[in-house]
């Protein structure tokens, strides 16, 4: 039998990932210590080493921030269709508490699942539909691209970048524009040219269009794409690139110049530790450099103290906020005065982006 009065000062020295440890040797069953369940639905594999990849890394760190609070689980290479609302579906009839969907395309299917479980809390990454227990979540992957520019037009010998783009959404436009604002802030004679490739994970498709940008001068290239073919084409060719979403110098240590680092647990560790303790609300949250869950990181070898510096210096007043990436002036391609000197664009402007600004060269695809 249990001997009480030392299991009340196993209790009180231990925390509860061991204290389940030692009661179970004991012979007593742990499902007496309550451990509410996370899920993550995951648009690519865990492996892709861009945006599944660090969403994946805030789950595991916000599961280990909270000491046992939790346990995640998660689903990966979930497609945009009617089978991720099954998915979602059978995520709350386990009893998940909260359900994490990490793509734009679950939207509809969150916001029709979040209806018919009112006691679950449902989160989407990137959309804009909310309800009473729907809450969306963004990481402002615009402010890495600002201070990734500024490494890039001090970086390229042909003044010619290149962007290897996904989908034609606001969210890859904001990065195509920031990502050019910030060359130009250093080095105003930047153009950029983009390629896109109509996939978040497509390897094959990412290198050829890697491979295409170089063949046109674009010596320093960015991706919106998830896994690392850029990097490794442009370490084939002699070429500049960066990590998006995570650091991917092991894939071209001569090429990665530097990486736009997501920390989604800045915003996955606050909103379970809410669920727990039922004190969480729905809400539209856009958390960027301020709130360190964007963060230029993992410098290369190829990048000079000063070059480092200034893209520090970028994140540092993006942080304090004296600089923003879309500050004005701010011209589209056409020439249009979008933003005077000395306003800057609203979210909700940013939201909506669907134009290039100068600098960048083609058409954006409707």
């Amino acid at each position: 039998m249990l001997n009480m009065s030392k299991h009340k000062k196993i209790m009180k020295k231990f925390s509860l990932p061991v204290i389940a440890a030692a009661i179970m040797g004991l012979g007593i069953s742990s499902q007496s210590f309550a451990v509410d369940k996370a899920a993550f639905v995951y648009i690519g594999p865990t492996s892709d080493h861009g945006w599944t990849y660090s969403h994946d890394q805030g789950r595991i760190k916000a599961e280990k921030a909270l000491g046992g609070k939790f346990k995640t689980t998660y689903i990966e290479n979930v497609p945009e269709t009617a089978d991720a609302e099954r998915v979602i579906r059978n995520l709350a009839q386990q009893g998940n508490k909260v359900i994490f969907a990490t793509s734009f395309g679950y939207m509809n299917q969150m916001e029709k699942v979040a209806k018919q479980f009112p006691n679950t809390v449902f989160m989407h990454a990137t959309g804009y539909k909310q309800g009473k227990n729907l809450g969306i979540y963004d990481v402002r992957t615009y402010e890495g691209a600002y201070m990734l520019g500024v490494v890039a037009g001090q970086t390229t010998k042909t003044n010619t970048l290149g962007v290897v783009a996904s989908f034609p959404i606001p969210e890859v436009v904001r990065n195509i524009n920031a990502y050019t604002l910030g060359a130009q802030s250093v080095n105003p004679k930047v153009k950029t040219k983009v390629i896109w490739v109509n996939s978040w994970f497509n390897p094959g498709k990412e290198r050829d269009a890697a491979l295409a940008l170089i063949s046109q001068k674009a010596d320093v290239l960015m991706q919106n794409t998830d896994s690392p073919a850029v990097v490794q084409a442009a370490q084939q060719k002699g070429v500049y690139a960066f990590g998006w979403d995570s650091d991917m110098s092991k894939f071209g240590p001569k090429a990665h110049l530097a990486a736009s680092v997501l920390h989604w647990e800045k915003i996955y560790t606050p909103a379970m530790q809410q669920v727990a303790n039922k004190t969480w609300k729905p809400a539209a949250l856009w958390y960027g450099v301020k709130q360190d869950a964007v963060k230029i990181e993992n410098f290369g070898p190829a990048v000079p103290a000063k070059v480092k510096q200034s893209a520090l210096n970028a994140q540092s007043a993006i942080h304090k906020g004296t600089l923003h990436p879309f500050q004005g002036p701010i011209y589209k391609q056409d020439g249009t005065l979008v933003i005077a000197k000395g306003g800057k664009m609203t979210d909700e402007a940013l939201g909506k982006m669907n134009f290039y600004v100068k600098g960048v060269e083609g058409s954006l695809p409707k």
